[in-house]
């Protein structure tokens, strides 16, 4: 047997005999794209991947997601769509050896068989630069095509030569939504899944299974595997999953969190309140509950933004950069290491000084609009890009705040709302320089 032939493997023609001594993961792996769950934005119709295998066009890949979204089943896909002679081997198990034979027999499929060769290589990250290098060459002159999978960036794992000839498709992390659908077929399958074990799924069980699995279907489908097995058949035959069994599958136990139910809101209360009471401690406990019992960890980052510009403002204006810098963090990272990031802005903003002061303002000014309706805009500030609306007063007598050194005395507000004041910065942090500011100002405006 030759070295490919050993690293070679081909999931969508497993024997017969053997399918069921599979992982209900592997046995449930898509063998067309009409199969795949997920990843909509490259194999929707008309999308990248969609059209490369409906046109059977050979291009180098590079599959960059997080694990259990899809990338190895992709690589198949394509493979057997293209009708390629088909080699796949991992990164942590090969060296240059493996590489040198896969090009040798790639030639000979090329030579004799007229059949091109896709070498997928999975956790593609773990090659060195000498070992990248090795194949480089071969990539570019077609003598294979390949297909890398990674969960790091490739920017910084891939070096620059072989990643410009290849075209980085990024997969994203698969929504719990995809993780039941996922399950729910292979709770129906027949041929490959559970669907012969007349198997319920209580619905507790079913969406602590899918929020445990934080996106990752290889996870879902053997915890769902395990937990069918640790049922015992009824007289009839039938098996029921219940939390309990879910919980013992997994080897957790599922946190009291209802994600769409009481205990949801008073665990971001909790954690919002913390944070405004400068208790980073409460704050990282509350966190903590919400990412280890599934809350999406998008949520936790975009309340983690209003924070910052509700309860902080301009005490600390780099709150607010912070907290959408630990969201683009997460977005750029993922799970499982995004915590990190997120714990970070937590402690920041619970730690940082306080002030409502914006947010209070708006609301003051909003109701003026809302009890007063459209008042008129003062002559002196409207707009005049007409000689009618100049005739008509529009824009006499507004003074330039930049030829007065930056402030000049001057209304601003409608007649009926002069000396109204809605924002009222607090004493603390930088608010405090903004307060000492604006009572210049004011002083300016009495002389």
């Amino acid at each position: 047997m030759t070295t490919t032939k050993k690293l070679q493997k081909n999931l969508f023609n497993i024997k017969p005999g053997t399918i069921k001594k599979a992982p209900l993961a592997d046995r449930m792996r898509p063998r067309d794209l009409q199969e795949f769950i997920g990843q909509e934005h490259l194999v929707g119709a008309g999308k990248i991947l969609h059209r490369l295998v409906e046109n059977k066009e050979l291009v180098s890949l590079i599959f960059w997601g997080p694990p259990g979204v899809g990338k190895t089943t992709l690589a198949f896909i394509v493979a057997q769509a293209m009708d390629a002679h088909f080699v796949s081997f991992s990164a942590v198990l090969s060296g240059v050896k493996d590489i040198r034979v896969v090009i040798e027999e790639a030639k000979e499929q090329l030579r004799f068989y007229n059949k091109k060769t896709i070498l997928f290589v999975d956790e593609i990250h773990r090659f060195n630069k000498a070992q990248q290098d090795a194949f480089l060459h071969h990539v570019e002159d077609g003598t294979i095509t390949l297909i890398g999978a990674t969960t790091e960036n490739p920017s910084f794992e891939v070096n620059a030569p072989l990643l410009s000839r290849c075209k980085v498709l990024v997969l994203e992390q698969l929504t719990n939504d995809h993780i039941k659908v996922i399950m729910k077929n292979a709770l129906r399958d027949k041929e490959r899944g559970l669907g012969n074990l007349n198997v319920a799924v209580d619905d507790d069980a079913f969406d602590f299974i899918a929020r445990l699995a934080q996106g990752d279907a290889r996870v879902a489908l053997n915890s769902l595997e395990a937990a069918v097995m640790l049922e015992k058949p009824d007289e009839e035959r039938n098996r029921n999953v219940t939390l309990a069994t879910a919980q013992e599958a997994m080897q957790r136990k599922a946190l009291l969190y209802d994600k769409g139910g009481e205990e949801h809101y008073n665990v971001i209360s909790a954690f919002i309140k913390s944070m405004r009471g400068s208790d980073p401690d409460a704050a990282l406990y509350w966190l903590a509950r919400m990412l280890e019992a599934g809350e999406e960890p998008l949520f936790v980052a975009r309340r983690m933004v209003i924070f910052a510009s509700e309860d902080i403002g301009n005490a600390d204006p780099q709150a607010l950069q912070l907290a959408i810098a630990v969201k683009d963090a997460f977005d750029f990272v993922g799970m499982p290491e995004g915590w990190i990031p997120l714990a970070q802005g937590v402690t920041y903003l619970a730690c940082a000084p306080k002030s409502n002061a914006s947010y209070l303002s708006y609301l003051e000014a909003l109701k003026d609009v809302r009890e007063k309706g459209a008042l008129p805009v003062p002559l002196h500030i409207r707009n005049a890009p007409t000689s009618l609306m100049k005739d008509l007063g529009y824009g006499m007598g507004y003074k330039y705040p930049h030829s007065f050194g930056g402030y000049v005395e001057q209304v601003y507000l409608p007649e009926e709302l002069q000396g109204k004041e809605y924002y009222k910065p607090t004493d603390h942090g930088f608010d405090k320089v903004i307060k000492e500011r604006l009572v210049s100002y004011k002083k300016g405006r009495k002389r």
